[in-house]
């Protein structure tokens, strides 16, 4: 049961620091040339992490059980961080972009969940959805 409360605490704090550093990163440095040193860092962690954690199964096997998916993944990190990035330099306030884009980005896993995970929908999900679109909608009108 740690690991539940642990992992999606993780991601939280993780999230937060992600759009603090974003919003921080200097207007006048190269976009990609920022997200390279990201992903160098990214990598070097992950090396260190595995120093200590290596695999069980060995480095090889561990290699052969992974597929397409980590590297769409690795496509759609990067179109993630760009795509904030470039948000937050053409204006877009931290309180803002993070809520209409986590928001937008959950009333469109929706039909995912239900098409392709056979997920189901009940009468109090289908109330937090409306509300969801009703605050999209009100995040955005200029006052």
């Amino acid at each position: 049961m740690l690991i539940f409360y642990f992992s999606i605490l993780l991601t939280i704090i993780s999230n937060v620091m992600y759009h603090i550093f974003l919003k921080l990163s200097p207007q006048g440095s190269h976009p990609i040339i920022a997200l390279l040193v990201t992903y160098g860092t990214a990598l070097a962690v992950c090396v260190i992490y595995l120093v200590f954690f290596p695999p069980a199964e060995g480095w090889l096997s561990a290699f052969q059980k992974t597929n397409w998916t980590s590297a769409a993944l690795g496509f759609s990190i990067f179109g993630l961080e760009f795509g904030f990035l470039l948000a937050y330099r053409a204006g877009w306030n931290i309180s803002m972009a993070g809520i209409v884009s986590a928001t937008a980005v959950a009333m469109m896993l929706i039909p995912v969940g239900l098409i392709v995970f056979k997920e189901r929908l009940t009468p109090i999900n289908i109330v937090g959805m409306a509300l969801c679109i009703a605050a999209l909608i009100l995040i955005n009108i200029k006052a």
